[in-house]
C-alpha cells in the first residue's frame, strides 16, 4: 500500500497535473488583476491555501524523483541540477513572502529620511484597561488583504484581563469618498472641493469644528481667528487673506477682502491664500459615511474599513480611513472598562540609513504637458559619517546594505519621489540561484552526450539529408515566383468600393511576411523587436483583432506600406461600443464600429480630437 501511495505522489501524471494546474491559476490570476487589482488576484490565487498546495507539491515531488529516478548518480547530473534549480526558485520565492518585506518612501526634495511604507495594510488595535491597580495596554496588529468583490470577513476575539471583547469585519469601501446620509438628528455639513497639487480633493467640514486642510484652517459655524470662517446661517465667508472669486454659471468675478464679512457665493471658484476651493451645495444634516468610487483602477484617495466592536455587552460601529502607503489616523471609542484605539494603514520601516533627495528630474517628451520619457531621482546617501550621491531611475536600482530602491512615481508638482523599496537579500539571492542553474541546464542538455535531445538530434539529421533535394525544389520555385512578381506591372488605386478586394488581390504571401516580420526594428522607447511583434501589437491596438480581411498583422503591416491610401480610407480603428461622443466627433454613424483614419481630420487637415 505504501508502494503504490509511493508512486502515485511521484507520477509523471500527477507532475503534469501540478503544471497544468499552475498554468491555469496564473492565467487565472492575471485575467482577475487586469479586471480588479492585484490584492483581488492574492486573494482569490496567489495568497490562497490552494495555490500554496502547488507549490508545496512540487516541491515533494522534485525532491522523490531525486530518489526515485537515482538523479544522484553521476550521468543524471545535468538532470538532478535541474530539479534543484526548481526547488531552489519555490524556496526564494517562499522567503520572499514570508520573511522579506518592502513598501514605499516618499521623499521631498531638500528633505532627508530614513523610513518607508509597507506595501500591506494593517488593521492595529491598542486595547487599554486596568490590570492588578495599573494601567495597561494589549496590542494588536493584523495584516489585510481586502477586496469589495471578495469575502473579507475577521475578526479578532480575545480577553483584557478577564474582560472579552471583540473587533469584526463589517464592510470595505475601496477607494472611499466622503458622503452625508440625510439625518434629522445628525450634524450640520458643509462640502468643500479644493485642488492641491493638481488633483481634485473633497473634504465635509462639520459645524462647530475647526480643519486643516493643506495648512489652511476652514471653520463652519465657528468663528476663529485666523482660520477662513464660513457662517451657513447668515450665508457669509471671512478670510484672513486678500483673494478672488468667480461664479461659474455667469462668470462673475469678484474680490475676496481680508478680515471683511462678505455674501458667500455657492458654485463659485474661490482662489484664497493659494488654495482654490469651491463649495458646490447648501450645508446638510446628516451622518457622515463612506462610498466607494468602484473605480478599481484609478484608485486616487483612502479606503474606509467598518468595524464592530463587542464588549461588556455593549456594540459601536467605527469607520477607519486608510490605505496602504501612509499611516491611518487613529481613532479612539471608550466601552465600559476598557478604551480601544484603532488606526488602519501601513507599517513603518526604519533604514539603518537616511537618503536626501537632492534633486527629482522628470523629462518630458517633446510638445506634451503629461506624457514623461524618463523620471529619476538624485540622493545621497546619509550612513553615520559617510556620505556618497547616487542616482536612481528606470532599470537603475541602488543596492545598499540588503535594501534596493527603485524609481516607482512621483509627486505631481515634480517636487518629490515616490522610491520602491524592497529587502529580500537572501530571498533574492536563492532565486537568482535557481534561475540560473535553470537556464545553465537548458543550454548544457542540448550537447551532453547520452540526453534525449542529442537522440533526436540524429533522427532529425537523417530526415534533413532525405529532404535536401526537396527543399531545394520547393526553394527554387518559390524564387521564380517572386521573380515574376517583381516585372509585375504596378496596381492601380482602387476607389473606396473596391479597398477590400484590392488590398486582398495585392496582399504579400503568408511565407513572404513571416520574413518580414522577422526583421528587427527599435521602436520608440528603445526596445530592440522583430516586425511580428510589433505589427501585431499595432493591430491589436487599433483594431482590438489579430486580423484584417483574412490577412495577418505582417501582410497588413506590408500592405500599409504600399498602399497607404487605400489605407487611409479603410475603417479600421475600433471605438468602444456607446462612445456616442467620439463618433459624433468624427462625424460618423452611431452604429459605426470601427472608424477611418481620415474620419480623424477635417477637410484642413486639422485633428478632430485635437480641441478635447
Amino acid at each position: 500500500m505504501e508502494k503504490k501511495i509511493y508512486s502515485i505522489l511521484f507520477s509523471t501524471r500527477l507532475m503534469a497535473m501540478l503544471f497544468l494546474g499552475f498554468a491555469v491559476a496564473m492565467a487565472t490570476g492575471t485575467f482577475i488583476e487586469s479586471k480588479y487589482n492585484t490584492d483581488t488576484a492574492r486573494i482569490w490565487v496567489y495568497n490562497a491555501w490552494w495555490f500554496e498546495a502547488i507549490m508545496l507539491f512540487f516541491v515533494i515531488n522534485f525532491v522523490g524523483n531525486i530518489r526515485r529516478y537515482k538523479l544522484y548518480k553521476r550521468e543524471k547530473w545535468i538532470t538532478l541540477l535541474m530539479h534543484l534549480s526548481f526547488i531552489l526558485i519555490i524556496a526564494g520565492a517562499f522567503i520572499t513572502r514570508y520573511i522579506s518585506f518592502e513598501g514605499m518612501m516618499p521623499i521631498r526634495e531638500g528633505a532627508a529620511s530614513n523610513q518607508f511604507y509597507s506595501d500591506k495594510a494593517y488593521l492595529n488595535v491598542f486595547v487599554d484597561g486596568m490590570h492588578n491597580g495599573k494601567m495597561m495596554r494589549r496590542a494588536f496588529e493584523k495584516p489585510l488583504l481586502l477586496s469589495p468583490v471578495a469575502n473579507n470577513h475577521f475578526s479578532i476575539d480575545d480577553k483584557f484581563d478577564a474582560i472579552p471583547f471583540k473587533v469584526a469585519y463589517k464592510n470595505f469601501a475601496l477607494d472611499a469618498k466622503e458622503a452625508i446620509k440625510n439625518n434629522a438628528n445628525g450634524d450640520i455639513y458643509l462640502k468643500l472641493v479644493e485642488s492641491s497639487g493638481g488633483t481634485r480633493h473633497e473634504h465635509m467640514l462639520k459645524e462647530g469644528e475647526i480643519q486643516d486642510i493643506h495648512n489652511i484652517l476652514f471653520a463652519v459655524n465657528k468663528p476663529t481667528k485666523g482660520a477662513i470662517n464660513i457662517d451657513t446661517k447668515n450665508n457669509t465667508i471671512t478670510s484672513p487673506f486678500e483673494g478672488q472669486f468667480m461664479r461659474m454659471a455667469d462668470k462673475l468675478q469678484g474680490t475676496v477682502t481680508k478680515d471683511a464679512v462678505q455674501p458667500l457665493m455657492y458654485r463659485s471658484l474661490y482662489n484664497v491664500g493659494g488654495a482654490q476651493f469651491v463649495i458646490p451645495d447648501q450645508p446638510k444634516r446628516g451622518i457622515k459615511t463612506y462610498k466607494s468610487s468602484g473605480d478599481f483602477k484609478a484608485k486616487t484617495g483612502e479606503d474606509a474599513i467598518t468595524l464592530v466592536i463587542n464588549t461588556d455587552s455593549k456594540q459601536e460601529e467605527i469607520t477607519l480611513v486608510g490605505s496602504k502607503g501612509k499611516q491611518g489616523e487613529p481613532k479612539v471609542v471608550k466601552m465600559g472598562q476598557l478604551e480601544f484605539t484603532l488606526s488602519y494603514g501601513s507599517k513603518v520601516y526604519t533604514l539603518p540609513f537616511s537618503l536626501k533627495l537632492n534633486d527629482f528630474i522628470a523629462t518630458k517628451y517633446p510638445g506634451t504637458e503629461k506624457s514623461y520619457s524618463s523620471y529619476e531621482s538624485k540622493v545621497t546617501v546619509q550612513d553615520g559619517s559617510e556620505r556618497h550621491n547616487e542616482r536612481i531611475f528606470m532599470n537603475h536600482i541602488l543596492d545598499y546594505k540588503g535594501y534596493r530602491f527603485f524609481q516607482a512615481s512621483f509627486d505631481p508638482d515634480e517636487k518629490g519621489t515616490v522610491l520602491s523599496v524592497n529587502h529580500d537579500f537572501w530571498g533574492t539571492i536563492i532565486t537568482y540561484i535557481g534561475y540560473f542553474l535553470l537556464f545553465f541546464c537548458m543550454m548544457a542538455i542540448l550537447f551532453v552526450k547520452g540526453s534525449r535531445f542529442k537522440d533526436l538530434d540524429r533522427k532529425l539529421q537523417n530526415v534533413k539529408l532525405k529532404k535536401a533535394k526537396l527543399s531545394a525544389i520547393i526553394v527554387l520555385l518559390i524564387s521564380f515566383n517572386g521573380l515574376a512578381q517583381d516585372h509585375g506591372h504596378a496596381p492601380v488605386l482602387p476607389t473606396l468600393k473596391q479597398t477590400d478586394s484590392t488590398l486582398n488581390r495585392y496582399k504579400v504571401s503568408e511565407r513572404h511576411a513571416a520574413q518580414f516580420g522577422r526583421l528587427i526594428i527599435q521602436d520608440e522607447g528603445g526596445r530592440m523587436k522583430p516586425i511580428n511583434t510589433f505589427s501585431s501589437e499595432l493591430l491589436r491596438k487599433v483594431s482590438h483583432k489579430n486580423s484584417y480581411n483574412g490577412m495577418n498583422s505582417d501582410q497588413v503591416f506590408i500592405s500599409m506600406t504600399q498602399f497607404p491610401t487605400i489605407w487611409f480610407e479603410t475603417p479600421l480603428i475600433y471605438i468602444k461600443s456607446g462612445n456616442d461622443s467620439i463618433r459624433k466627433i468624427l462625424g460618423i454613424s452611431s452604429e459605426a464600429k470601427y472608424a477611418t483614419f481620415r474620419s480623424c481630420f477635417d477637410d484642413k487637415g486639422n485633428y478632430k480630437v485635437s480641441p478635447y
